[in-house]
């Protein structure tokens, strides 16, 4: 039970400290940088804002067990063709990935992510599933589960879920990105669209 802790609190760290880093493999490679944002005025033509933060490579041999031998070659592949919008593509890789590290909480992600573009939130569900179970309900889990939500008009789970990803990271740009845009959403009465 202290290894397991031990490898949560190790999975943490990685987050926070390679949240920054432009040679981590980071979530956030999967959707727009903050840069290429643009002010959310008019649904139709504003760029979706980013919905996650990041999960960095495993720090040294004591996480290793948790991803297999190599398991970025799959997620990279999953995460070009996610940004290019090839998502059934993408799915084939993440499902891949998570096929041969079945730990790897950033496979388990892509996957999620993948599933909710193409809508379906039915496999997407059982894969934030899988990646709580590894490294538990970090506010950048919670953040894609609640703009997952978001795509399938629950708004009621959405805001529930976005308010306690914003509670364990009140500061995350991602975070309130989402929160406003459920906001508007729900004052529009428009539907949010990947």
């Amino acid at each position: 039970m202290r290894s397991s802790r031990g490898r949560g609190l190790l999975a943490a760290a990685c987050l926070l400290g390679l949240s920054g880093c432009a040679t981590s493999t980071k979530l956030g490679d999967f959707f727009p940088k903050s840069g290429e944002q643009t002010a959310l005025t008019d649904q139709a033509s504003a760029v979706e804002p980013t919905t996650t933060g990041s999960i960095g490579e495993p720090a040294g041999p004591a996480d290793a067990g948790l991803l297999g031998s190599n398991p970025s070659e799959d997620v990279a592949l999953g995460r070009k063709q996610y940004r290019a919008g090839n998502f059934g593509v993408a799915e084939r890789y993440f499902r891949r990935a998570v096929e041969s590290h079945p730990r790897d909480a950033e496979a388990w992600v892509g996957l999620a992510a993948a599933y909710d573009r193409l809508r379906r939130f039915d496999l997407a569900d059982p894969a934030y599933d899988q990646v709580v179970a590894i490294i538990g309900p970090t506010p950048e889990v919670l953040n894609n589960r609640g703009y997952s939500y978001m795509l399938r008009g629950d708004y009621p789970r959405a805001r529930s879920t976005l308010l306690a990803a914003a509670a364990k990271d009140p500061k995350n740009p991602y975070i309130k990105n989402n929160l406003e845009l459920l906001d508007r959403s729900v004052r529009s009465g428009k539907a949010v669209s990947p």
